[in-house]
């Protein structure tokens, strides 16, 4: 194949056309679009998975990377399970709870959540959130650690009593009245979610078995640490057996990351439409020029070009604009990426979010796919005006024009 010829010719149909303005502004409008369709999908997979991270953390936090539960209501974890436990996975990091429903109530104003029991030593190593709250706070038995948005709701300050109404009843005569007890409220913490500022709190494990009436050294469940949960859970529930159950943070919340990940899915289909659309610029721009430079395809074919320096040269032109638009894709793409990491261009509602700033997380698979879907479009694009000018009847074509 003769290079120079058709480098040559790559470069003269590459230049403006003055002759056919309309051929070149579709070139220009399918390098723009696939420039701009690589920048959008570039941007809109990094916030969709920055987004995903993000509420993957604050859940991963309260959800907690793993649950050991009882197999039966009626059947309570020991102490005696919590130390084989920790003998057997000394690299993972054990928190056991009491959990109940509740109602708080400070004056006249009330709020309904759940409460943990915990021991806060152990509870401080696996969940973050609670150690910023305790801090260097020694709690007593009955006092009371909640979300913000309990505390803003009752006006709790740190001293203040409150009252705790718990679901189980009290024998009163003839009458049933809900168990109660006054705490004091301690400090609160901010997870970044609404739902746990709302609805979560955290005393000592010892004040729920005293008014549960749980045995001492018994407990509703073990919040576990693991930094590879995915594969511990197997492992811890071939340990436990029938004992208990095992359950991670990604089967509490199931639903939720799925449909991220189908919106994630779908969203990159959509934008891909877009370098599709773009591509088809470079089909008719090509198709254009393949009709007005008949003539000299013509001429090329019958002075000895080959078929293959044709297709090659048609082909090399769609790959030169639709790769030039891929590339300062990327270009603006990550452009994009460090102006909307670095200053706040858009900001998001805190109190919905827990973060203003717009969460970015480009991943590697992501981007991969997203040059990967482009250059096997325009590929495409590229292929079929190229085979086309190969299709020319020299002998019509000279005989004519």
């Amino acid at each position: 194949m003769n290079k120079k010829l058709v480098n040559f010719i790559v470069k003269k149909y590459l230049r403006f056309d003055k002759k056919n303005p309309f051929i070149s502004i579709s070139a220009i409008l399918a390098f723009v679009g696939v420039s701009i369709g690589v920048m959008v999908l570039i941007l809109s997979m990094a916030i969709m998975n920055g987004t995903a991270k993000e509420f993957e953390k604050k859940l991963f936090t309260m959800n907690y990377p793993l649950t050991i539960h009882p197999k039966f209501s009626t059947i309570s974890l020991d102490q005696e399970l919590l130390n084989s436990l920790q003998k057997e996975f000394p690299h993972l990091k054990f928190s056991p709870f009491i959990s109940s429903q509740a109602i708080i109530q400070s004056g006249e104003t009330m709020s309904g959540g759940m409460i943990f029991g915990v021991i806060p030593q152990k509870e401080a190593l696996i969940n973050p959130v609670y150690k910023n709250a305790l801090g260097d706070l020694n709690l007593d038995k009955f006092d009371i650690i909640t979300g913000s948005g309990i505390s803003d709701k009752l006006f709790l300050n740190p001293g203040t009593k409150t009252t705790l109404y718990f679901t189980e009843l009290n024998p009163t005569g003839f009458s049933m009245m809900p168990k109660m007890k006054r705490f004091t409220f301690a400090n609160s913490f901010t997870s970044g979610l609404n739902a746990y500022d709302k609805a979560y709190m955290y005393t000592s494990i010892e004040a729920l078995q005293t008014l549960l009436k749980k045995e001492e050294g018994t407990f509703d469940g073990i919040h576990v640490h693991s930094d590879d949960a995915f594969a511990d859970i197997e492992k811890l529930r071939a340990h436990l057996g029938n004992k208990a159950s095992v359950v991670g943070w990604w089967q509490q919340n199931g639903n939720f990351f799925a449909a991220m990940k189908m919106e994630k899915t779908a969203l990159f289909i959509v934008l891909m439409l877009i370098i599709l659309v773009a591509s088809l610029n470079i089909i008719s721009s090509l198709l254009m020029t393949v009709m007005s430079r008949r003539k000299e395809i013509a001429l090329l074919l019958s002075m000895g070009a080959t078929s293959k320096e044709i297709k090659s040269i048609f082909l090399r032109v769609g790959t030169i604009i639709g790769f030039s638009g891929i590339l300062t894709g990327i270009a603006l793409g990550f452009i994009g990426y460090w102006l909307l990491d670095n200053f706040d261009i858009v900001t998001l509602p805190a109190d919905v979010y827990g973060s203003a700033k717009l969460p970015l997380d480009l991943a590697m698979s992501d981007f991969i796919s997203i040059i990967i879907g482009a250059v096997i479009i325009v590929l495409v694009s590229s292929y079929y005006p190229a085979s086309k000018a190969t299709n020319i009847d020299v002998i019509d074509v000279l005989r004519n024009e």
